[in-house]
């Protein structure tokens, strides 16, 4: 089974990248038919798709965050990661990643998510 784990250096400061890293197991990365992709819910506020990254390397961002967002992949580490950068207190959320079926656009399997304070 894959199982996904998302980790991150904890608090971030106004205007430093935010940088979380996704570590996959039991299933690669560069495996056909999946997107890597992250997610973040602020608080008291619904789920937000960023982006993600396809088994060849290609990437997309949602247009509202795309000037600060990137996403980018280790096949050897089997991990793929998010920058933001300007960070902002606006960015405060818990963040997950996912992989994302190609087939049918759902969410197949998540982490458990990182809290990342964007804060003084």
């Amino acid at each position: 089974q894959v199982q996904l784990q998302d980790s991150g250096p904890g608090l971030v400061r106004p205007s430093q990248t935010l940088s979380l890293t996704c570590t996959v197991s039991g299933g690669s990365i560069t495996t056909n038919s999946y997107w890597w992709t992250w997610i973040r819910q602020p608080p008291g506020k619904g789920l937000e798709w960023m982006g993600g990254i396809s088994s060849s390397g290609s990437t997309y961002y949602s247009p509202s965050l795309k000037s600060r967002t990137s996403i980018s992949r280790d096949t050897f580490k089997n991990q793929f990661t998010l920058q933001l950068s300007p960070g902002t207190p606006e960015d405060t959320a818990v963040y997950y990643c996912a992989v994302q079926s190609t087939v049918w656009g759902g969410a197949l399997d998540w982490g458990r998510g990182t809290q990342v304070p964007v804060a003084s």
